[in-house]
């Protein structure tokens, strides 16, 4: 495990080549495909419909090059990622600055139990959190964990409201919060130009309905991606980085085509050990060196849609559990 940082290393030096070639053919689809469903709209609403899922992985592409940016991995040149990063955030509707510093802050506390989990991550209580919640805080987790509201509901939240407001008040953030002012200004502005410039019959059926596919895939890749059974969560005081990156994350195993679409975030067990190796360089990284087939979290997506029933850190079993196991085993304490 200790030597895992060292062989990561090698794989973090950006590709310029590879980076032009993934900005073209991420942005290039994408606003083809909008092109067409803007055409399509008063043809057939199912078609444009439909489009817009297919557009939502393109989204998810052009987002992971922004998320990229943000980790200063995309490419070599800092002001190169920034303005990159920028234009991305325009499409994608994710403030690039201060989504990039809550990232890195989860970066650096993934899987730790502490008053700060929330940032960045999806919330999480563990056994014995919820057990010492009343009737209503334990309702309201329920129905936070709640598949409706983590797949659904969820998205939209994040995607539209949670990434407008400067909810994180830690010391330090000053600078992140009045980017993300900035940043909503910005698309008020791109938002009333497209409006005026194409109707707002485009933004209603075009772009709301591929923002709401983009954000549907992107939770549900970031949830599957954490939140499996045999994750990794410790207090602060015994918290381990490695652990956390390779035991608290997971290497999504989709079909070559899932992983294009997705810029490879899949992979994410490697991303998590050293976030600048490039998400074009991470499939190689892991196909070039076994350990990674042996140590990784592997999971399919058959095996990732039981991870909406993982709703609880047991940390006597060390591993998620269901609200039903939980009732299951506290009666049989109870009795």
């Amino acid at each position: 495990m200790r030597h895992l940082p060292a062989i990561v290393s090698a794989y973090q030096l950006p590709d310029t080549r590879q980076a032009i070639s993934q900005i073209l053919t991420s942005f290039l689809p994408f606003v083809a495909l909008w092109t067409a469903m803007y055409l399509l709209v008063d043809v057939s609403l199912g078609l444009t419909l439909l489009l817009a899922v297919i557009n939502g992985f393109f989204l998810v592409r052009i987002f992971i090059i922004q998320h990229d940016c943000g980790h200063q991995s995309f490419t070599a040149n800092r002001v190169a990622n920034d303005a990159i990063g920028m234009v991305c955030s325009v499409f994608s509707l994710i403030p690039y600055r201060y989504w990039a510093k809550s990232h890195h802050f989860h970066h650096g506390h993934n899987g730790m139990l502490w008053e700060h989990r929330g940032i960045g991550d999806i919330d999480l209580l563990t056994v014995e959190e919820y057990r010492q919640r009343g009737f209503w805080g334990r309702l309201r987790y329920r129905l936070y964990r709640s598949a409706p509201v983590l797949f659904v509901l969820g998205p939209l939240w994040y995607v539209f409201i949670q990434n407008r407001l400067p909810l994180i008040r830690l010391k330090g953030w000053e600078s992140a919060r009045r980017a993300l002012m900035r940043h909503n200004l910005l698309l008020v502005a791109v938002y009333i130009a497209v409006g005026l410039l194409l109707g707002y019959k485009a933004l209603l059926w075009v772009q709301l309905p591929t923002l709401v596919a983009f954000g549907i895939i992107a939770v549900w890749f970031f949830y599957v991606q954490h939140q499996h059974e045999t994750t990794y969560k410790a207090w602060k005081d015994r918290w381990d980085y490695i652990c956390a990156a390779i035991e608290g994350s997971t290497y999504y195993d989709l079909p070559r085509l899932f992983h294009w679409l997705t810029g490879n975030i899949g992979y994410h067990h490697i991303h998590h050990l050293n976030s600048l190796v490039p998400n074009y360089q991470l499939a190689r990284c892991h196909r070039e060196n076994p350990v990674f087939d042996r140590i990784a979290n592997r999971i399919t997506f058959g095996q990732s849609l039981k991870t909406v029933f993982n709703h609880l850190w047991d940390e006597q079993q060390q591993r998620m559990i269901s609200f039903r196991e939980y009732y299951r085993c506290y009666r049989s304490e109870k009795a």
